[in-house]
């Protein structure tokens, strides 16, 4: 089994920040102007997406694009998609009806910002324009492909996958979990998303095989379990100001978490194994997973 390298270093961090900017132009590009009637509506979905976030999903469609030889312009597009779907259930999930939050990203939340009402309506807005990206733009080599990735991020957004994931969070306030449990309530609602994510960007190469696409997979599973358990430990030790949303808001809401199951320390534990696992998915790949690996690594070891 191949050792487990220190992998976050200056150039990679100069990748991932050009990738950054280039994803904030994109998204500046594809949400429709905030002059352009309903105003209103375009400005708040605008302020929702642009702006913030560390991109996580984008930088993993972009590294798995590395791998398969994808062409820039097709990651963008299902990066931009994928993170569009990402951002519409952000601006969800902090409505009063899901988890009533005030802070998102080091600002005000979309409905604190407008009102509750413009908010649900830029969630909606947000999803159907991710997969409008996804059907008008040439994003593989055959369409039966294209088609099989629409399917892909729908299945992933759904209630077999992240919606479902946040209906069983919902469902489990104040309930003590199993950690199978937790789990699979966050290989839904954290995990899939990632999953497409990777899966997508992989796609929109070529000379990936079914085996290989297995192991992608596999890797992707890990990650995205992993940046939950990290999310967890992060929102007990971490500031609100460093985290850009409310720190502690799992234990003020009695939800079960990584954390409050297996306590901080097995969780750490938890995070290192499925760091470990994500790496090892990737040994047959050599140097082509350079940045899968290290995003895994980034993932891991963030602070916020």
């Amino acid at each position: 089994m191949a050792a487990i390298p220190v992998l976050t270093n200056n150039h990679f961090q100069d990748w991932a920040r050009q990738r950054q900017l280039r994803m904030e132009t994109v998204l500046e590009q594809i949400l429709p102007s905030s002059d352009l009637a309903p105003q209103r509506l375009h400005q708040a979905m605008r302020y929702a997406t642009l702006g913030g976030g560390k991109r996580v999903r984008p930088l993993l469609a972009f590294a798995a694009g590395e791998l398969s030889g994808a062409p820039n312009e097709r990651v963008e597009a299902v990066a931009a998609a994928v993170e569009l779907i990402h951002v519409y259930s952000l601006v969800h999930d902090d409505l009063p009806c899901m988890d009533d939050d005030d802070l998102r990203r080091g600002k005000p939340t979309c409905h604190v910002q407008y009102d509750e009402a413009t908010a649900l309506l830029v969630g909606d807005s947000l999803h159907s324009l991710a997969f409008q990206i996804l059907t008008e733009r040439p994003v593989t080599h055959n369409a039966a492909l294209q088609l099989e990735m629409v399917r892909l991020l729908a299945l992933a957004a759904g209630s077999r996958g992240m919606a479902g994931g946040q209906a069983i969070d919902l469902d489990s306030v104040g309930k003590a979990l199993t950690q199978p449990e937790l789990e699979f309530m966050h290989i839904h609602k954290t995990g899939a998303l990632i999953r497409a994510a990777v899966m997508l960007g992989a796609h929109c190469g070529h000379g990936v095989d079914a085996g290989q696409l297995e192991a992608i997979n596999h890797y992707a599973k890990c990650v995205g379990l992993a940046f939950q358990v990290v999310d967890d430990i992060l929102d007990v030790e971490a500031s609100t100001a460093t985290l850009g949303k409310t720190a502690g808001k799992d234990a003020q809401s009695n939800k079960p978490t990584y954390v409050s199951i297996l306590g901080l320390s097995d969780a750490r534990a938890l995070a290192q194994e499925l760091h470990h696992n994500a790496l090892s998915a990737l040994a047959d790949f050599g140097e082509g997973a350079k940045r899968l690996a290290q995003l895994a690594d980034f993932i891991v070891r963030r602070q916020s």
